[in-house]
């Protein structure tokens, strides 16, 4: 490729251009992951002990050149463990935003004409939340979306239930052994309840609120979930999602905010499209025939 213009004795190609703004860009974004966590000063500590041994090598330190030299070594094994939440959640954001997630599920979309993402039933989930703020009832609920959390599940008492505030809130009533955890729904179906999620470790997080925020925040770090809380002090209900928080939100606000975020705010009574729907097209034949019989 021609040079792009010409310095003194460097070329600069285009791509050297496109490939600068790429690394700026790839930088950019593990600095909002670690920013804010512990990890942040992980990586400012491994970043010393490279400029350090850089110094050492210039001036020709042997000794110390080569103790840094064999940590530098194992140095890719070492970020690989001490940073493997923030890799994995950089590897979910990719995989999430990639254009071959989307095609794939484009083509499944295509394929298995399922509304499973879309049928969410907000109407009860709302209703509870509202309930649970007033009587200031603490409650944990997070809806799944691309990610399952099937390792969260196991932590839990799994069960397969219809969506329903009243049984939400025999699940989140205090005297009920399974009222201290988080109840997962997935696919429009209350999946488990008393899970274990992992806790946030962000430093900015507000001291006003307590682990159960911590675990709503959590899993939205490590997943595409969305959370929803209700403070147990105070009775405000909270929203988590992408690794953010948004607190003191009315059913009204929280119900917009599911609308949105899951395409879907359908009656309850609602009744979800055929999964297959050729077999709807058959039975409605099979309907027809039978009257006209």
């Amino acid at each position: 490729m021609m040079p792009l213009f010409i310095t003194g004795f460097i070329q600069i190609r285009l791509l050297d251009i496109l490939d600068v703004l790429l690394v700026a860009i790839l930088f950019y974004q593990l600095y909002i992951l670690i920013r804010g966590t512990g990890a942040m000063n992980i990586f400012l500590g491994i970043l010393s002990i490279f400029v350090i041994w850089w110094l050492v090598r210039i001036f020709e330190m042997e000794l110390l050149t080569a103790i840094l030299g064999q940590f530098i070594s194992v140095g890719v094994l070492a970020l690989i463990i001490v940073f493997q939440p923030e890799i994995r959640k950089f590897l979910l954001v990719i995989g999430k935003r990639s254009i071959i997630n989307k095609g794939s599920r484009d083509l499944f979309k295509g394929l298995w004409a399922s509304e499973q993402d879309n049928n969410l039933n907000i109407p009860p989930i709302v209703n509870a939340m509202e309930a649970f703020s007033e009587q200031k009832t603490g409650a944990l609920i997070v809806i799944t979306r691309e990610n399952e959390l099937e390792s969260f599940l196991e932590t839990g008492q799994r069960m397969d239930a219809q969506i329903s505030e009243q049984l939400l809130g025999s699940i989140f009533f205090n005297n009920s052994p399974l009222h201290d955890g988080a109840v997962i729904i997935t696919n429009n179906r209350i999946k488990a309840a008393r899970c274990v999620l992992p806790v946030s470790e962000i430093k900015r997080f507000p001291a006003s609120l307590g682990l159960r925020h911590r675990a709503a925040l959590g899993v939205t770090e490590q997943s595409d979930a969305i959370s929803l809380v209700v403070s147990e002090q105070t009775g405000k209900i909270s929203w988590c999602m992408a690794g953010e928080i948004r607190r003191n939100l009315k059913p009204l606000q929280l119900k917009e905010l599911l609308a949105k975020e899951l395409m879907s705010d359908k009656d309850a009574d609602k009744e979800p499209k055929q999964k297959w729907p050729i077999f709807a097209i058959f039975r409605k034949r099979k309907k027809s025939n039978d009257t006209t019989g």
